[in-house]
């Protein structure tokens, strides 16, 4: 699950010119890291994009894995992200 976790975090950023150019994606990957944030909370702010039960399923299972980690896990993922969003080819967006 991990895993999935850091692919979607390190594809999505790329399909969606990530930085500044795609601010409801970076919300909602912030969302997701940020344990404050509720399961419930995380699928209000999702919700124009949530259509049917498999969507609202996935968004769950997305969130609980951020829920179930530790803050070491969570700072080391906001690292991640922040090196993407910094790296050379999301630099030009």
């Amino acid at each position: 699950m991990k895993l999935l976790a850091v692919l979607l975090l390190a594809a999505l950023p790329l399909y969606c010119s990530a930085g500044a150019g795609c601010q409801l994606l970076e919300d909602a990957i912030s969302k997701a890291i940020n344990p404050e944030v509720t399961l419930e909370e995380y699928e209000v702010a999702l919700q124009e994009f949530l259509h049917s039960d498999a969507d609202r399923n996935a968004a769950e299972q997305f969130k609980q894995c951020f829920l179930n980690q530790s803050n070491e896990t969570l700072d080391n993922v906001r690292l991640m992200m922040k090196s993407i969003y910094d790296s050379t080819y999301c630099r030009a967006f």
